[in-house]
């Protein structure tokens, strides 16, 4: 890694957490992490290009088949990869089919820029991540050999405390809120070699009274309700919150530096 190096491109690529879900705009549009990275990199670079291929609720698979390919081919500085960990939520996961994937993913990118950042992705406290626990930790394995191999970067945002904290997650309790993307991208801004912004993104917040029963039973209901179900719903049909979406990103282009 060189410190303080010039990226002129970046290319992300991924699903939900790349695409910014829940960093929400007054438009509705999201931001998220690597929206605010690009700012970021194109504050120090003049005509920075960025592209953002990420798409909600896709599988490695479907990264590979519909995302890999076309970042190759625009042969950005860097290029960032998170993948997999929605195949690890699933029911019925074939932890050899991700691993092979996730394999594929990164030969065809890593020659492709001058960095390939990859991600240990961060997990909320509670029952669901401990039911996960075993096949992610396979993941990021997984994730930790090829960076070896291939000579990319790993950004540890499952080893960062902070990231652990219920309040960093929005009420669907799957996406990070607006901080927690912006703790993120100062993450991959520092593993990139760049000069820390904030030095305690990984620091937990401060302690705060615990919700009453009533207000843990309501917020439990609200996310059968809204999110749970839907999801469970999707899952039985076969269908995806992603399905007929484009890239919000999909060319390589001029980036502003505006981050709404």
């Amino acid at each position: 890694m060189q410190t303080n190096a010039t990226y002129t491109s970046l290319v992300a690529v991924g699903d939900s957490f790349t695409e910014g879900m829940s960093d929400l705009l007054p438009d509705g549009s999201y931001r998220g992490w690597a929206d605010l990275l690009a700012a970021r990199l194109a504050a120090r670079t003049p005509d920075f290009r960025y592209a953002n291929l990420a798409v909600r609720g896709k599988l490695i698979g479907q990264i590979v088949a519909e995302q890999v390919d076309v970042a190759a081919a625009m042969r950005p500085d860097v290029i960032t990869l998170v993948g997999g960990l929605n195949d690890t939520l699933r029911p019925k996961c074939d932890m050899g089919r991700v691993r092979g994937l996730l394999e594929e993913a990164v030969e065809c990118l890593a020659p492709a820029c001058k960095q390939l950042v990859l991600m240990r992705s961060p997990g909320r406290q509670g029952p669901v991540l401990a039911r996960f626990r075993p096949r992610m930790e396979e993941l990021f394995t997984c994730i930790d050999e090829l960076a070896t191999r291939h000579d990319a970067l790993v950004v540890d945002l499952y080893g960062a405390p902070s990231l652990g904290d219920p309040r960093m997650w929005d009420v669907d309790r799957l996406h990070l809120t607006g901080e927690g993307h912006r703790r993120v991208a100062e993450a991959v801004w520092q593993t990139l070699g760049y000069e820390a912004e904030d030095t305690e993104w990984r620091t937990p917040m401060p302690p705060s009274a615990p919700p009453g029963w009533v207000a843990r039973r309501t917020a439990d209901a609200r996310f059968a309700r809204q999110y749970l179900l839907p999801w469970i719903g999707r899952r039985l049909t076969g269908r995806s919150s992603g399905d007929g979406r484009p890239a919000k990103r999909p060319e390589l282009l001029p980036y502003d530096g505006s981050v709404a």
